[in-house]
């Protein structure tokens, strides 16, 4: 445990510091690992006890990984998917096996090394473009497809890696090894894909209607572990069943909540993974190979960059969207590290070859954020290319621009979505009533599951490029939590909060928000808008009362003569009105209203002769008898007041 908890500690530590630096996380892990491990302050001399940790973090990564993966996403992108992504991978990979083989390694190894070093990094390349907003830019569907295609081409690699492990296989062995996990791969693939088909969908949607956040939790990590132990049992990889996992689930509108709900644990098991990558490091390898390391990692970004440069260019891609995905792609990534460690298992790997090429990962891993950041401007400025032009090109389909984000999609939401829609205003909606969603989805309507409070869901509705976020739900907590949220991510979105009353209208301004709904007080202005209109009130002036009374926060809406019958109601319950009449021997008489000491109670009327004189009467002016004060506040402080007027107590 004392172990563990300064593991815990340095990891905390180093990634402060590597994020100070604008460094990616998965660096500062690989220096904890490196920091505490064998070669190290060996902290941790026999860490195979973390082994099982590390192999959840992998299953969550890709169950995440198979929650962006579609069949319907890799159908309107299979011509970069399996074009630029397919022949990326078996170029590299037959390149890089070349140069293994010629270093002098085993042709075992060198199928795990190219493997390794063909590879690039989805967790800083995505996070990378997401942060900058380029998702959706050419380049980054360029570079996103050919991630796409490395985490397929990753599947059967970890099926392979066990098999070439085994001695002394002749090639008719190694075929039927090869033919026997294939088809273990094909019946997990099936059960797996039969069971998200037909069960889960009903079971998330019976889950989700418990509203039990704990329970939706406990859920999806159930799935993702029963799917990884599935393949488990089959001899292959948890991974296999955890990416099957969430492709199975990716096209259902509970895929940003669960996305949402792994994260931390994806993150935190990652963590830990990579910290028993970085014990692999040997330093004293390091010290002997550094000027290997550093010609390795030049020849091995070049090469990479330039193949995906070529075969974008072949598909007809624009010079600098080729050059520029290249440069985003030419690291080795964290899947390269999965095969590392796996290869290192089953003892296919020295330990010589496994920190040369964790080694080679970290320094191309440490150049990419820059790389990604700046790739555009470098293609730019290589290629002589005229930044204004760029500028024009129109936005793909389905990009979050200059949207609506609708949280809550009840009855109040779904009658702002049709009205957007007939001004043909983009717009998506969020929810977690399973039956709603079911319903809505069915009738084409654009809406998702999750929970709006969530920054990493928000996130994903394109909440940095929304021109205005509607909360439609009654929870002022919340709200308040959104709206915080919400100016963080995006101060110039403009957020619109529909309340039951006007109680927190101050509050929610003053965290944010631009307009504030009181769904009972507004009900209540229109229809008097509308008597006022069949009164004969010019519509000009009803317009010009209705926007007053907002803007003295439903001053004339607040208090109201409480009845026998009316005294529990919810509208009636915080403020009433009521009337005191000065009766002979009331100690107000002859008194200024100046004088009165009224705490929390308003004067709304003084009435004298039939008439109200509040408005106009001298500030000085006494209290008669029989003169009528209409005082507005809660029921107590009325009855005080009342009670100082009338006896002076």
């Amino acid at each position: 445990m004392l172990e563990f908890v300064l593991l815990l500690l340095l990891a905390v530590i180093n990634v402060a510091i590597f994020r100070r630096l604008a460094l990616p996380a998965i660096l500062a892990y690989l220096f904890t690992g490196l920091l505490i491990g064998p070669s190290g302050l060996s902290f941790f001399v026999d860490f195979h006890g973390m082994d099982l940790i590390a192999e959840l973090g992998i299953a969550f990564l890709m169950f995440s990984l198979g929650l962006e993966f579609s069949l319907a996403k890799l159908i309107t992108m299979r011509g970069l998917v399996f074009g630029l992504g397919g022949a990326q991978v078996f170029l590299s990979s037959i390149l890089f096996f070349i140069v293994a083989l010629l270093a002098g390694v085993s042709w075992q190894q060198g199928v795990v090394i190219a493997g390794a070093l063909s590879m690039s990094s989805t967790a800083i390349i995505i996070k990378q473009l997401v942060e900058q907003q380029k998702t959706h830019t050419r380049r980054g569907q360029l570079a996103v497809s050919v991630l796409l295609f490395q985490d397929l081409a990753v599947m059967p690699l970890l099926i392979v890696v066990p098999i070439l492990a085994v001695p002394v296989m002749s090639s008719g062995e190694i075929a039927l090894s090869l033919f026997i996990a294939m088809g273990k791969g094909l019946v997990a693939v099936l059960s797996i894909l039969a069971i998200g088909k037909w069960c889960l969908p009903r079971l998330f949607q019976e889950i989700a209607s418990d509203q039990s956040d704990e329970l939706f939790v406990l859920m999806t990590l159930l799935v993702a572990l029963l799917a990884g132990g599935l393949t488990h049992m089959l001899g292959l990889s948890m991974a296999l069943g955890a990416f099957l996992a969430g492709m199975m689930l990716s096209e259902s509108h509970y895929k940003h909540q669960l996305e949402a709900d792994i994260r931390p644990f994806r993150d935190v098991l990652m963590g830990l993974f990579f910290v028993t990558i970085g014990m692999l490091i040997d330093l004293a390898v390091l010290a002997e190979y550094w000027l290997e390391l550093i010609g390795i990692v030049a020849v091995l970004m070049v090469t990479k960059m330039l193949i995906v440069a070529l075969l974008a260019k072949l598909l007809k891609q624009r010079n600098t969207d080729a050059i520029a995905a290249g440069m985003m792609l030419c690291q080795v990534g964290e899947f390269g590290f999965v095969l590392v460690a796996l290869a290192n298992k089953y003892d296919l790997l020295s330990a010589t070859q496994s920190s040369i090429i964790v080694a080679v990962g970290v320094i191309s891993m440490a150049l990419t954020p820059p790389l990604v950041k700046y790739s555009h401007k470098l293609s730019v400025d290589l290629l002589h290319s005229s930044e204004a032009l760029l500028k024009k090109r129109k936005p793909l389909p389905g990009e979050f621009t200059d949207h609506v984000i609708i949280c809550g999609y009840g009855r109040v939401g779904q009658t702002i979505a049709r009205f957007l829609k007939t001004e043909n205003i983009s717009y998506v909606a969020l929810d977690r009533d399973p039956m709603r969603i079911k319903e809505s989805v069915s009738g084409g309507e654009s809406v998702a599951f999750g929970d709006a409070c969530r920054r990493e869901i928000l996130l994903m509705l394109g909440v940095c490029k929304a021109k205005l976020v509607i909360i439609t739900f009654h929870n002022h907590k919340k709200t308040l939590s959104m709206l915080n949220t919400i100016s963080l991510l995006n101060p110039d979105a403009k957020v619109l909060v529909r309340t039951k009353d006007d109680k927190d209208i101050v509050e929610l301004k003053a965290n944010g928000a631009a307009e504030v709904v009181p769904e009972v007080l507004e009900g209540s202005l229109m229809l008097v808008s509308h008597v006022l209109l069949m009164s004969g009130v010019p519509i000009s002036k009803i317009i010009k009362k209705m926007q007053q009374e907002r803007e003295n926060q439903y001053k004339h809406l607040h208090s109201f003569f409480h009845g026998e019958t009316s005294e529990n109601k919810a509208e009636h319950q915080s403020e009433r009105l009521h009337a005191v009449t000065m009766l002979p021997g009331s100690l107000a008489i002859g008194r200024a209203l100046v004088q009165l000491e009224l705490a929390n109670v308003e004067i709304m009327e003084w009435r004298r002769d039939g008439k109200n004189i509040f408005e106009t009467a001298d500030p000085f002016e006494m209290i008669e008898q029989g003169d009528i004060l209409l005082l507005s506040g809660e029921s107590k402080d009325i009855e005080i007041a009342e009670n100082h007027l009338l006896n002076g107590r």
